[in-house]
């Protein structure tokens, strides 16, 4: 298992800016356990970082996340 993208890139999973989240993103595309990573880490709430190649941020899936210091959308 030590050979898993995330054993060997760890600090790409928990960065802060999305381009290198994107990244990590892409490298568990070819993962073999995946689904099983993502399953996990919806069942323990996780808080953040990229789990079975989705971007959690407090404890929620999101497609993408967003920069610091970038104000909130503010939806009409």
């Amino acid at each position: 298992m030590s050979d898993l993208p995330c054993h060997r890139h760890a600090e790409l999973y928990f960065a802060e800016q999305p381009t290198v989240l994107e990244q990590a993103k892409r490298l568990c595309a070819g993962c073999p356990v995946r689904e099983m990573c993502l399953a996990g880490a919806i069942a323990r709430a996780e808080p953040h970082g990229v789990w079975g190649g989705q971007i959690f941020v407090d404890g929620v899936v999101v497609a993408t996340k967003r920069g610091r210091g970038r104000p909130r959308k503010i939806v009409a």
